[in-house]
């Protein structure tokens, strides 16, 4: 009989070094040597197969179930768990004294901990194959952060690593604010919205301050432009179906006499539905050329599509509540009210597999939740507490999933004609 929740309390301390070490070499992008490294040691001596990725520093490792009744490979059950690598270009401000000691670069989203516990579930699950009715793959991602890891780990082969199309698919995401320490919190359909970067150049003609009826200046276009996406939002969509559009970089000009040439902006552009994010790629474009010409500028828009809708399957987020209530009880269960205004790329796995993306608190001990600094904060800390919390959640989803699917496989082909 398995025990899944005391074989993860016993990797606790194990998993709190290797987070901690993790978070002091943090690293960004697709190529995370340090943290594969690292990812690989903790897997030594584990019976995996393991694939390394040709483009990224990706981590594929594939636990084989040994029990009595399982299929063979190929026909077996397969069960993906995903955990992120990368960190963020954010100078850290935390003071603790395992803080990155790499200058502009800091896990301030919590990756740190999602790689541990990925790890931690590999090896509860591992002390247990042979009571696994199939396979379980661990994915190890580097590049979540805007380099669309998911994607190319996709490409790569990840959704078929253990010689079939993964059945299932979890992931688990830590948050330093809002969620109550050691709360899982999910919910059916659309559970983070999709992201798209806007970049936007206007060109003008310029000339000299005191006299703008003799240029074409490009900062009050770009201006018109900025306030006009705002009301766009609020008259063209439908409250209850939000889009979001903040422009987070604005940039022209070198002196405070000159109209520049040029002006720039960018923003990030979130949405709740394909019909938006449809209608908002094909409005924005249109809307922008518009000003630019009641202007007599020319204007240069890039609309660049980046994640999907993160959507969770109604089923699997159902067994998801019902796992997590019978391993932790049902006040850690949280549904979730409405969808998350972050964006992930393990949207990519769920649009080609069934499964659910959960959201796990670990603000700090004694801080109010509402109040503590968000994940992507230079001031952001995470509770290691909940490493063996994760850990035991990830193994046990994986556990029951393939034991359900090898018993409906097995009714299945009772049922079947000879």
């Amino acid at each position: 009989m398995m025990d899944i929740r005391a074989d993860a309390y016993a990797l606790a301390d194990d998993l709190v070094d290797l987070r901690r070490r993790i978070h002091a070499e943090p690293e960004i992008g697709l190529q995370l040597p340090r943290t594969q490294e690292k990812v690989l040691a903790s897997l030594a001596g584990l019976p995996l197969e393991i694939t390394l990725g040709e483009n990224t520093t990706s981590v594929v490792a594939v636990l084989r179930g040994n029990a009595a009744d399982r299929a063979p490979i190929g026909s077996s059950p397969v069960v993906l768990l995903r955990g992120d690598m990368d960190a963020l270009p954010i100078q850290e401000q935390t003071g603790l004294d395992f803080a990155s000691t790499f200058d502009g670069v800091m896990h301030a989203c919590g990756h740190d901990l999602h790689t541990a516990m990925l790890v931690g579930s590999a090896h509860v699950l591992a002390q247990h194959r042979d009571q696994l009715s199939g396979d379980v793959v661990f994915m190890f991602q580097p590049g979540e952060e805007c380099a669309d890891g998911a994607r190319i780990m996709i490409e790569e082969g990840v959704l078929d690593a253990a010689g079939r199309r993964a059945d299932a698919a979890f992931a688990l995401h830590v948050f330093s604010g809002r969620i109550p320490n050691g709360g899982f919190v999910t919910k059916p359909g659309t559970v983070l919205s999709a992201a798209d970067i806007l970049k936007v150049q206007v060109h003008g003609l310029g000339g000299h301050g005191s006299s703008p009826y003799l240029a074409k200046d490009p900062i009050v276009a770009s201006a018109e432009m900025i306030l006009a996406l705002q009301t766009m939002v609020t008259r063209t969509f439908d409250p209850f179906d939000p889009v979001v559009i903040s422009v987070g970089h604005v940039e022209a000009g070198s002196a405070h006499n000159v109209i520049p040439d040029t002006a720039t902006f960018t923003a990030t552009i979130r949405s709740y539905s394909p019909d938006s994010r449809t209608r908002l790629m094909a409005q924005i474009p249109r809307l922008l050329r518009g000003i630019a010409s009641a202007h007599g500028l020319d204007v240069d828009v890039d609309y660049t599509p980046l994640c999907p809708l993160t959507v969770n399957d109604v089923d699997e987020t159902a067994f998801t509540m019902q796992t997590i209530g019978e391993l932790f009880g049902d006040d850690r269960a949280i549904p979730m009210p409405h969808p998350i205004g972050a964006s992930e790329d393990f949207s990519r796995i769920l649009d080609l597999t069934p499964g659910a993306f959960i959201g796990l608190g670990a603000v700090p001990r004694g801080l109010d939740p509402e109040r503590a600094p968000d994940n992507h904060c230079a001031q952001a800390e995470f509770d290691d507490g909940v490493l063996a919390d994760g850990a035991a959640l990830l193994s046990d989803l994986a556990a029951r999933r393939l034991a359900d699917l090898s018993s409906a496989h097995q009714l299945t082909a009772v049922a079947a004609p000879s």
